[in-house]
């Protein structure tokens, strides 16, 4: 008989391709959602890359509430819990998504355990593993992020401390081997639905040429499509119990993702800047630019990363850079 994976979020990035490559290998997917008016075009999407959606559930689920969540979780043998709150809060607030990260967390967990689901498998993000920039240390899973570090911005923050709780909350009851975090660079690749970007917007953004000249800015980038692969292979591995995971590819500069889009997509990538824009003068013009205002301590630093563990363990193979941002762009074109 066929196992059931319960996947949290069902109209995020991660979370539909996720639903595709579990659909894939036959699993019976049930997924949560807000409002149930958006299944039908979520079914349409996934099933354009699918195929077959009859294996596919969808129920209504909030992490900022309880209802729902104990009927999501009947009969389950996995979760992926992948959706995070996204948006809101007040500008300058590192604890704005803080609260609905991590009692979504926790509201999760506890329906998981009363329905004595083997696995749950939770997306945090590689920040969470990342030491002061200072330290020049290598960002590895022995790591824990300090929340208080100014190199982190809210949703960061909400992602360190979610992870923590959810340890924290399953070493309490003596469950850790019943949990594994995965944490992803920046994820790139093919959007499936239009109202996608989160991360994709850089790329949108680049298409558009916007900006005109690029800050150094750069992104360990992962493929959605090799996260959702990682994630399942952390929920069936034995030797993924109890442990984290960092995704990650390799490092982009931002004039790096530029130029392969102007070499992949031929004339679609005309628009894209060509321009580097002094770090010295990003640094004068960040309180005027709200978007990279969150990430100005990476502006010029390439810090140090390694996902040796999952390679090795997960057998987890990232493809190039090139082909994720190129797919991703392609994508965006076509929605």
């Amino acid at each position: 008989m066929a196992e059931t994976v319960l996947v949290t979020g069902g109209s995020g990035f991660v979370a539909g391709w996720c639903i595709v490559e579990l659909l894939k290998r036959g699993y019976l997917v049930r997924t949560t959602i807000r409002d149930l008016s958006r299944e039908a075009g979520l079914r349409s999407a996934i099933a354009v890359v699918a195929g077959n959606t009859d294996n596919l559930s969808f129920v209504v689920a909030d992490l900022l509430a309880d209802a729902g969540w104990e009927i999501a979780m009947q009969g389950c043998d996995y979760v992926l819990h992948v959706a995070s709150p996204l948006g809101g809060g007040e500008p300058g607030d590192k604890h704005a998504f803080l609260e609905p990260a991590r009692a979504g967390t926790l509201r999760v967990l506890r329906a998981a355990i009363a329905a004595d689901v083997k696995r749950v498998v939770m997306t945090s993000a590689a920040a969470a593993a990342r030491p002061p920039l200072s330290t020049d240390r290598i960002s590895d899973e022995t790591i824990w992020a300090n929340p208080d570090d100014p190199q982190f911005d809210a949703y960061r923050v909400s992602k360190i401390l979610a992870e923590r709780a959810a340890w924290d909350f399953m070493e309490g009851r003596g469950k850790t081997s019943r949990l594994t975090t995965v944490l992803p660079g920046a994820v790139f690749g093919p959007v499936l639905f239009k109202e996608t970007p989160g991360s994709a917007g850089i790329i949108q953004d680049l298409l558009q040429g916007r900006p005109r000249a690029m800050p150094r800015l750069g992104f360990w980038v992962v493929d959605v499509r090799d996260l959702a692969e990682l994630h399942i292979k952390a929920m069936i591995s034995p030797g993924a119990a109890g442990e984290r995971f960092i995704a990650a590819g390799e490092f982009m500069w931002m004039e790096d993702i530029a130029r392969a889009l102007r070499v992949g997509l031929g004339s679609s990538g005309l628009k894209t800047p060509t321009r580097r824009l002094p770090t010295i003068l990003v640094r004068l013009l960040l309180p005027f630019l709200p978007k990279l205002k969150s990430l100005a301590p990476l502006i010029g630093r390439k810090f140090r990363l390694t996902s040796e563990k999952a390679q090795r363990l997960l057998g987890f193979t990232p493809r190039p850079g090139a082909v994720t941002v190129v797919d991703c762009a392609e994508s965006l074109l076509k929605a």
